[in-house]
């Protein structure tokens, strides 16, 4: 087995490694959600904490960790005798990204069941992670119906598993330590809510930081059990200090003041339900055990905020996390009861500059930049000239975009076999059964009325005598099942001089923005090309991160002609490398322009070519016509017949707005 980096050699990442603590001692806090960049120590802290954790005695030969002190009574390997027990490690399961159902919370022998009434159960990582770790790496990409499970069994300390009536329960409890990197994707409001408390995490911008950082990195790559062996004091005493901390626990006392800072603070923060109270105050509970306090003060309140709110104040994916530690000092001031204004906690024992969180220490300020480096500094909408006329070659000042709105929905037709989402029809897992068939590979989904069709008429010859089917692996039937998948939307926006007044530009930002939103809600992966003057770009490659794009919506500047061709071609190769990264991941092009081409020999014409290319390829498409004042020319419709889409004006792209949007987006299309 390989020697981990120790624990208390990470250097910085002092909030991380705070909140990792906090739940090692108080497992009840609901675990942790670390978001950063890419190479931010992430992962390195989190399997280091394994290290830190207190070995458990278990019952021997027990698949589930049982407690020889106090077994699981429903245990599938029980009922448990007064036995042999052992100590070992506690265990830090890793959950795949590609994990299936069965791999995480186990599978029933399904013909057994059927064929003998026994429970054969194979135990998953949720039975492997029980009194230990249970660490999920971008846990963002991790199919929704897989989070659900896994923070359900993480809420009720237990694991269920059902098939067609047959069900096995078994105990899991485990710190839960999910990691991502927002610029692949965000987790919906409803599952962040579910983590206990959040970090963000950046490199340091210090040099004499980052030299150490590559320092002790050096040193652990030439001889790990040497590296650690130099750090062992120090991860000694942070293991004494964990198990003296879960001892202490039970006696720290929440008073009344702190209970009603805590509940202050959540109003004032506008933080929808009660976890995020329960939350902090078990947080804050944690950090005065871990400060070997018995009595829970001001600054404890302070710095469970700061950990557990964060992520509970976002509404959609383009807010940025953050707290205002102003608005928080005064609401604690304000609800503040006599002794909360500091005294006996203030005093901090210096835990060393690279110490793993000292005592009610409160957090460095978040300086680091969000989303693209070089968007920091952006001019506000209405700075620069006047616009320029159609046309032209001027570029004008990014115009801010418009309030966004709910949308119609738009789907590609057919049925699909991508990945789990909101959006399109698809044959998944999950979803409404509408047939079966014999199963590929291991069987996930049983069809009970199909498997009982398929082995009736054998049991004559098979020698039935009894009141049991016999069952055969041929006789089984996997349900077919329909549910909903996520789709590619790739936004082509043309942003040349014919789109470039600014009350235009801004509704027809508002309008992607709103597309963003609702690309957000069902899961899709989104891509932004754009086409000004004499060329398209792509300003973003296809990712799930809708954030990222909105940055770049954002930035989009405007004017010069109008190359409609090459707008339509750069999509088109986009999509043909994707389809080669994720075959089963269905498209679908939306065409945000005015219809206009301009700029080149016959632009019109290459433009009608390159969407009759898409329209050949069976790519989905909706054409948005952006096109405004008394007279249309009707150009946005011409190029959607092309395309072989549907075109939609920005007024019917609104879901309160009249009937009459089409649900397929090839509507005109004919199926083949």
């Amino acid at each position: 087995m390989s020697t981990p980096f120790p624990f208390t050699a990470v250097v910085g990442q002092d909030d991380l490694r705070l909140a990792l603590l906090l739940n090692a001692v108080s497992p009840a806090v609901g675990g942790v959600l670390v978001r950063g960049e890419k190479g931010t120590a992430k992962s390195t802290a989190v399997r280091a904490l394994s290290a830190l954790m207190p070995a458990v005695d278990v019952v021997s030969g027990c698949r589930f960790s049982c407690d020889p002190h106090s077994p699981d009574p429903a245990c599938p390997d029980g009922p448990h005798e007064p036995g042999a027990s052992a100590p070992r490690p506690a265990r830090m399961v890793e959950l795949p990204v590609g994990a299936s159902e069965d791999r995480l919370v186990g599978a029933l022998d399904i013909e057994r069941a059927l064929s003998e009434g026994v429970k054969a159960f194979e135990p998953g990582l949720l039975a492997d992670a029980h009194r230990g770790i249970l660490y999920v790496d971008e846990v963002n990409l991790l199919h929704d119906h897989l989070v659900d499970l896994l923070l359900d069994a993480a809420a009720m300390g237990a694991s269920y598993v059902e098939r067609e009536g047959v069900s096995v329960r078994h105990a899991s409890k485990f710190l839960l330590v999910g990691t991502m990197n927002p610029e692949e994707g965000e987790l919906r409001p409803q599952l962040l809510d579910r983590f206990g408390l959040t970090v963000e995490v950046a490199a340091s911008r210090e040099p004499d930081q980052r030299v150490e950082v590559v320092r002790r990195r050096l040193a652990y790559d030439d001889d790990p059990a040497g590296f650690a062996a130099r750090w062992a004091d120090e991860e000694a005493a942070v293991r004494a200090r964990i198990t003296a901390a879960r001892e202490l626990l039970p006696s720290v006392r929440l008073g009344d003041g702190a209970l009603r800072q805590i509940a202050a603070t959540c109003a004032a923060f506008e933080v929808d339900g009660m976890r995020a109270d329960i939350v902090m105050a078990r947080t804050a509970t944690a950090l005065a055990a871990w400060a070997g306090r018995t009595d829970v003060l001001a600054e404890d309140v302070r710095q469970a905020a700061l950990l557990a709110l964060p992520h509970r104040r976002r509404r959609n994916p383009f807010d940025a996390p953050g707290l205002d530690e102003d608005k928080l000092d005064e609401t604690l001031e304000e609800f503040a009861g006599p002794g909360d204004h500091g005294g006996e906690g203030d005093d901090d024992p210096d835990p060393g500059p690279d110490g793993p969180g000292g005592p009610g220490g409160q957090p460095e300020p978040d300086d680091a930049p969000q989303g693209d480096g070089d968007t920091a500094a952006r001019p506000e909408a209405g700075e620069g000239g006047e616009p320029q006329p159609s046309g032209g070659a001027g570029e004008q000042s990014p115009a801010r975009a418009a309030e966004p709105f709910r949308t119609k929905v738009l789907s590609v037709p057919g049925l699909g076999e991508g990945a789990a989402g909101r959006r399109s029809r698809a044959r998944t897992e999950h979803g409404r059964t509408t047939g079966a068939r014999r199963p590929r590979g291991a069987l996930t989904k049983l069809h009970l009325a199909a498997t009982v069709q398929a082995a009736a008429p054998h049991q004559r010859a098979r020698g039935r005598s009894g009141r049991g089917l016999v069952v055969r692996r041929d006789d089984l039937r996997q349900a077919s099942r329909e549910g909903r998948e996520g789709n590619l939307v790739l936004f082509v926006v043309d942003a040349s001089g014919s789109m470039a007044a600014r009350q235009r530009m801004s509704a027809v930002k508002g309008a992607v923005l709103s597309l963003l939103l609702d690309a957000y809600q069902r899961r899709d992966k989104v891509g932004l090309v754009t086409f000004r003057g004499a060329a398209a770009d792509v300003a973003l490659p296809p990712t799930s991160s809708v954030d990222a794009a909105a940055v770049r919506l954002e930035s989009l500047p405007t004017g010069g002609r109008t190359p409609l061709a090459a707008g339509l071609l750069r999509a088109h190769e986009v999509l043909r490398v994707e389809r080669l990264r994720d075959p089963a991941r269905r498209a679908l092009v939306v065409v945000v322009t005015d219809g206009r081409a301009t700029g080149g020999p016959e632009p019109v014409v290459l433009a009608g070519r390159a969407a009759r290319l898409l329209a050949a390829e069976g790519t989905a498409s909706v054409v948005v016509d952006c096109e405004s004042g008394p007279v249309r020319l009707g150009l946005a419709g011409r190029l959607a017949g092309e395309l072989g889409g549907t075109a939609v004006t920005l007024d019917e792209l609104r879901a309160d707005s009249i009937a009459g949007l089409v649900k397929d987006v090839q509507g005109s299309r004919r199926a083949a």
